[in-house]
């Protein structure tokens, strides 16, 4: 049988599909953008025939239905970052959070989570009968690829077809649902003055010819705006966005001087508008590769000058940093801010650079002691430095005491004072007024 003849006897509606997922079953989901919500939503529209079927995913950009109150006997999420979806269900006990480092994941769905099916959005087939992950490699190759269970995908033809190694055969899928839509495009932020701020701080700190991992948000957004002076960046991170298709454009993003995949933007995954799916769309410049080879702090720190910028939450004066709680309450994961944080501290010329503003609601985020209940994300021996919108704390080196004074120079200037308090009676020293700046 040809692949187009057996392309045809797996078509089915997203209601036959997914009559074949039985109660108790484990379902791993394409992540983020990649979601095949088709498939969901008949789920959700027979809910009833369902008992505790677990989802797992990283991040959602919908409404992520199998989080719904109302569905609570019917699924549950299992979730390994804790997107926006699904805090509400995490905190009230209707969702699982299940910690691990994104390079992690993979071996993870091969081992303690093996699932029975596994939810794919895909390109239409090439010539050849292959179909394109596109935004989403990542784990979703894995899940598909290696760890048994049956596949079931929906074929879009707004998915874009992405290089690397970024396909799967048809002979691989068990059913087919044909549906297109296009798809989810989270937008660029709007960037205030103080995110620009932290943009001209961290751009600071890139040089000519480094290699950049960076995510998505206001921060990132306004590291790229910064960068457009330099000259030979090179991208090997898990994901990009737009910002980084207007350095490409601009001729400042070339990837000459990486040491492995010249010449090439290297991800795992992608989020962002149309015009970043566009852009990625048969671009030979463009390697999608699982995760478990992107995040491998071993393999990323192969490149020279690895620059890791990521955001946090809260920075006590230790240098501790918090990125995936507030407390006890659960916001995020560690997605890959560790892998690159690491991959950053073994690259020859690496840095690792923690962003985020001073303040959050008039609260600062730069604290004596991280708050009650939260955990560390990456810890104070991992981190190089630390930015805000008043400055870069550089934290490679130093004596507790030294970190803690570097820490408030850089804490929003209403809440230096009380900071340098807490300094004086952790290090029995006078803070001295030469080393901070009273606002």
């Amino acid at each position: 049988m040809s692949w187009r003849d057996a392309y045809q006897s797996k078509r089915v509606t997203a209601n036959e599909a997914v009559s074949h997922i039985k109660s108790g079953d484990r379902i791993v989901l394409a992540h983020a953008a990649a979601e095949p919500m088709i498939l969901v939503d008949a789920m959700a529209a027979n809910a009833d025939a369902y008992r505790d079927v677990e989802f797992v995913n990283l991040v959602c950009l919908t409404e992520a239905p199998y989080c719904a109150p109302e569905y609570q006997k019917n699924f549950r999420l299992n979730s390994l970052f804790v997107g926006a979806p699904a805090r509400k269900a995490v905190a009230e006990g209707r969702a699982d959070f299940t910690p691990v480092f994104f390079h992690e994941v993979p071996a993870l769905l091969q081992t303690r989570l093996q699932p029975d099916a596994t939810f794919l959005q895909l390109s239409p087939p090439n010539a050849h009968g292959y179909c394109s992950f596109g935004v989403s490699v990542d784990y979703t190759k894995t899940a598909a690829q290696k760890c048994g269970g049956i596949n079931i995908a929906q074929i879009n033809k707004h998915m874009p077809c992405t290089y690397g190694d970024s396909f799967i055969h048809v002979s691989e899928l068990d059913y087919i649902v044909e549906h297109d839509e296009t798809l989810v495009e989270l937008q660029p932020p709007v960037l205030g003055d103080v995110e620009k701020a932290i943009g001209r701080n961290v751009a600071s700190l890139i040089q000519d010819g480094d290699c950049l991992q960076l995510g998505i948000g206001s921060i990132p957004d306004a590291v790229l705006a910064g960068l457009t002076d330099k000259k030979d960046l090179g991208i090997y991170t898990e994901m990009f966005s737009d910002g980084v298709v207007d350095l490409v454009e601009a001729g400042v993003i070339n990837n000459k001087h990486k040491n492995i995949h010249n010449g090439k933007l290297v991800a795992t995954f992608l989020m962002g508008t149309q015009k970043l799916y566009d852009f990625v769309d048969h671009n030979p410049m463009v390697e999608m590769l699982s995760v478990d080879y992107v995040n491998d702090p071993r393999i990323a720190a192969q490149n020279d000058n690895l620059v890791a910028i990521n955001a946090c939450v809260q920075v006590d004066l230790l240098g501790q940093v918090v990125s995936d709680s507030i407390g006890l309450r659960q916001i995020s994961g560690v997605g890959g801010q560790v892998d690159f944080v690491r991959a950053a501290n073994m690259s020859k010329g690496g840095r690792a650079i923690m962003a985020m503003p001073s303040t959050t609601k008039g609260i600062s985020k730069i604290v004596p002691f991280i708050a009650e209940g939260a955990a560390v994300t990456t810890n104070r021996f991992d981190v190089n430095y630390v930015v805000t919108e008043h400055g870069i704390a550089a934290l490679k080196g130093r004596t507790l005491r030294e970190r803690a004074a570097a820490l408030i120079k850089i804490a929003h200037p209403d809440f230096r004072e009380a900071l340098a308090i807490e300094y004086e009676k952790r290090f029995h020293a006078k803070f001295k007024e030469s080393e901070w700046v009273k606002g």
